[in-house]
């Protein structure tokens, strides 16, 4: 008897964390949004270099494009050879990625424009309406909203909050 409400238990468990990990999807807004929406910048400070044409704002930095808000301390911005876009954006001293019910949070955070990757690393936490993973490094592709998340992976699922 034991034995059968173990394995019951078992399986039951394993089918709710099933159906909620098909629903834990990673979007933050920007394979879904417009890429040629505006990108809006507000900062402290803005310094420009005029060698590489890269800038860099500085304190409480606020990037909004669609529904996707990135806050951080810093983000340098690199544009591409032919300065025609922007092609990474680089944040550091505590990086928040804000779209919908989609919070993540980290030190540092790198989004390439180009492939659709964004790389978070350092105490990173991911939340989702009641859901939650931590990691150390976590690597986000806008294109096809998946997540990658490497370094003591912690899970926290509430069932019954979805």
């Amino acid at each position: 008897m034991f034995r059968s409400l173990v394995i019951a238990f078992t399986l039951a468990l394993g089918l709710s964390q099933a159906a909620i990990a098909q629903e834990f999807k990673v979007d933050f807004g920007i394979a879904s949004g417009d890429p040629d929406a505006p990108v809006e910048v507000s900062a402290d400070a803005l310094s420009i270099d005029q060698e590489t044409g890269g800038a860099k704002f500085d304190g409480n930095v606020i990037i909004t494009q669609g529904e996707m808000r990135m806050e951080a301390d810093l983000v340098n911005v690199f544009y591409t050879e032919d300065q025609s876009g922007i092609s990474r954006l680089v944040g550091s001293g505590g990086v928040s990625i804000f779209s919908g019910k989609d919070t993540a949070k980290a030190q540092t955070a790198e989004y390439d424009v180009t492939s659709g990757l964004i790389h978070m690393n350092g105490n990173v936490v991911l939340v989702q309406g009641a859901n939650s993973i931590s990691s150390e490094r976590m690597t986000v592709n806008t294109k096809n909203s998946t997540a990658e998340l490497h370094g003591r992976v912690r899970t926290v699922l509430r069932p019954k909050a979805n």
